[in-house]
Parts: structure tokens; C-alpha cells; sequence
């Protein structure tokens, strides 16, 4: 097949990522797509970019941005609260769905694609731990956006665990967490959440 060809069919596959629905909702009451959120997240690495205490290499990590949830649009977003038999095959789905995503590609653009995504989920070079941070950060950004009761219970608990062990490489990042943090916080005490009591629950209390 020539690679044309095999452009269209991985485009006839990424379009999914348009289609898959997460569990974050936009501020007009509509739920946000897997698209929108990749969207988001390269904005936003465009802008932190700049104030890193930690320098990287911006290109890989926008494309880093544009693939680290490409597997979705086969084995579909699992929230990261959800238990049970998705949660527990999340994993391989994934790894599977990269496989035929790489293979859909020409041996040169497939590799790429795929060592990307396994950069991202390794988390250990510096791009991927900023992709990483990113990721956390939009979500909690997006839930502050969206109406606070289309937040699960478990969600107020995340506020406080979901974004800092990822924050915590770079000054600016963690900073940035903080702010995120802080918006959440008045989002739950404007809708009468016990906040006292959601940090006791996370070890964050007296």
C-alpha cells in the first residue's frame, strides 16, 4: 500500500478520537471529546513552555501530546476512578491498539508514532513527564470549568492526588498545580462541599 493510502485509513481511525466521549464535561454542559482534550493540552504546553524550570525539546512534545491518547480510538477512555474489567484490561487493550495503529502506518511513521506513545507512558524523559503533567492538570482544569455537579464524589479527592506527584519535577509546573488546585477548592466550597473533611479523607487534614 502506498503511503497515501495508508494515510487515509490511520486518519479513518484517528477521527474516532473526535468521536470518544470522557468523563469531563464542558462549560456549556456538553462532554468534552478525547480530541478536544489533546487540543487543550498542546495549548497549554505552548504556554507553559516558556516558564519551565526544566527545558524540552518543544516539537517532541507537542507530537508526544498528539499520540498519548491515540490508542483510544480503539480500546476507548477509561476513567482513571473506574473499576473493574476495563480498568483491570486497560493495559493490554492499549498495547494491543498501538500494535495495529503502528501497523497501519508506513514502517518509518509507525515506529515513531509507537515509540512516542511508550515514551509517554514510561514517563521518564523530560518531555513525557511534562506530557504527563499536562494531562492532570487539563483534566482538573476542565472539570473547574464544567458545572460542579457533574462531578463524581471520588472526583473531590482527586483535586488533591491526581496532579501533584506529577507537578512536583519542576518549580513552575508545581506552582501552576497549586493555582489549579486552588480553583478547584473555591468551585467545592461554592457548592457547599465539605472540604475539611475531603482532606482528612486524603491524608491532607489534622
Amino acid at each position: 500500500m502506498d503511503p497515501s493510502a495508508r494515510l487515509l485509513r490511520f486518519t479513518r481511525l484517528s477521527e474516532r478520537l473526535k468521536l470518544e466521549l470522557r468523563h469531563s464535561w464542558m462549560s456549556n454542559g456538553r462532554r468534552e471529546s478525547v480530541a478536544e482534550h489533546t487540543w487543550h493540552m498542546a495549548l497549554l504546553a505552548m504556554l507553559v513552555d516558556r516558564h519551565l524550570e526544566h527545558p524540552v525539546d518543544t516539537e517532541r512534545t507537542l507530537k508526544m501530546i498528539l499520540v498519548h491518547d491515540l490508542v483510544e480510538a480503539e480500546a476507548g477512555d477509561v476513567p482513571v476512578f473506574e473499576t473493574g474489567p476495563r480498568q483491570d484490561s486497560k493495559r493490554e487493550r492499549e498495547r494491543a491498539a498501538m500494535r495495529r495503529i503502528r501497523d497501519l502506518l508506513d514502517p518509518e511513521t509507525g515506529a515513531e508514532i509507537s515509540d512516542l506513545w511508550y515514551e509517554f507512558e514510561d514517563a521518564e524523559t523530560p518531555e513525557a513527564k511534562l506530557v504527563q503533567a499536562l494531562d492532570h492538570l487539563e483534566v482538573q482544569m476542565q472539570h473547574n470549568l464544567a458545572d460542579l455537579g457533574t462531578w463524581e464524589e471520588v472526583e473531590y479527592d482527586l483535586v488533591y492526588t491526581k496532579m501533584d506527584r506529577h507537578c512536583a519535577h519542576d518549580r513552575f509546573l508545581a506552582a501552576l498545580c497549586e493555582t489549579v488546585k486552588l480553583e478547584a477548592e473555591r468551585k467545592m466550597e461554592a457548592g457547599n462541599v465539605d472540604l475539611e473533611s475531603v482532606r482528612r479523607r486524603v491524608g491532607k487534614g489534622p
